[in-house]
């Protein structure tokens, strides 16, 4: 596990490559579409991946064990109605909108894809990664904590801003920074058939996205909280954040878009074997994306996209509220414009 001077360098590794550029303009013709038509057929979520197993029984084991990755994939079709569907299980939001009632496109200047939506005012990149700040607590120091807190930073910037990752290669950056254990079984998972642990990280399908300039936008929060399970106990440090990427269908810029991941969960901070251990239990969601796959890419869906087999259900919600909600597993959620 890296430490001290290694872990700064691998996260500014990862924040450098997510530096401010260009910017795209947004899609506007479902704008039009949605006043030509009516309502919009939606899509539906994945199915919730299996629970890998709990944390290590007591603070001398070394083994972490299958994590449990509260993941669900969220999906989306933009129908001719401009109404987008989507998964919701844990990764969206940040601000209310009117639930239920389709919104439009929001018309994009070309110089800003971000304009005319919430996340304009979101922190660029790694600034929007705000820690609490480090106390002592559930057993560890205010300097462990303090620790801990820097390796979620950098765990969160290698998940949903690592470019390399987001292109869908090989997620490297996010595995060097787990626990030699959980990197292992990460490992062990990545193309897996009944699951697969690239869920834990951005990665849009080979050949379908590309990004739009190298600006990423984040809003959230973490909060600082403690556990005990079999004995164990330590700091959780619960993470609730939303990415929203500026993307379009490779080499066509008139499919320029905003895609919104959602990202939920917790970082459990103990102490094992004389170090602060670190174990990522976290799932997330995007729109707009397919639902119903199962290969640990995000799809996203483009305007002229033809909508998916599955049908969404409930009220439309807003991408950028950051609130959770329960959802049922196996369907989507209808959602609002992003």
């Amino acid at each position: 596990m890296p430490h001290g001077d290694d872990l700064d360098a691998r996260f500014n590794e990862v924040v450098a490559q997510i530096d401010e550029g260009e910017r795209r303009r947004m899609r506007s013709s479902a704008a039009r579409q949605a006043r030509e038509a009516g309502a919009g057929a939606p899509p539906q979520r994945a199915p919730r991946p299996p629970r890998p197993e709990r944390l290590p029984a007591g603070p001398g084991s070394r083994r972490l064990g299958r994590m449990s990755v509260a993941l669900i994939v969220l999906g989306v079709v933009v129908s001719a109605a401009g109404l987008m569907i989507i998964y919701r299980p844990g990764r969206l939001g940040a601000n209310p909108g009117l639930e239920g009632l389709p919104v439009l496109a929001n018309p994009a200047r070309t110089d800003n894809p971000f304009a005319g939506s919430p996340a304009e005012r979101y922190a660029d990149g790694a600034a929007g990664f705000v820690m609490p700040e480090a106390k002592a607590l559930g057993g560890l120091s205010k300097a462990d904590v303090a620790k801990g807190l820097k390796r979620t930073r950098a765990l969160l910037a290698a998940a949903l801003l690592d470019r390399e990752t987001l292109l869908g290669g090989r997620p490297k950056a996010f595995a060097g920074l787990l626990d030699p254990d959980q990197r292992e079984w990460f490992y062990e998972e990545l193309g897996g058939k009944k699951y697969d642990s690239r869920d834990l990280v951005n990665s849009f399908a080979p050949g379908s996205a590309e990004p739009v300039g190298d600006v990423i936008k984040v809003n959230g929060t973490a909060r600082l909280g403690t556990f005990r399970e079999d004995g164990l106990r330590g700091v959780k440090v619960a993470v609730n954040y939303l990415a929203v990427y500026a993307v379009r269908r490779p080499g066509e810029p008139s499919t320029t878009m905003r895609l919104v991941s959602h990202l939920t969960g917790e970082v459990r901070l103990y102490r094992a074997e004389g170090r602060t251990a670190a174990y990522v239990e976290w799932g997330m969601s995007h729109t707009p994306a397919r639902c119903g796959t199962k290969d640990g890419f995000v799809h996203p869906v483009y305007d002229d996209d033809p909508p998916g087999s599955v049908a969404p259900s409930g009220p439309a919600t807003d991408p950028y509220e950051l609130e959770e909600r329960s959802v049922s597993d196996g369907g989507c959620d209808t959602s609002e414009e992003t």
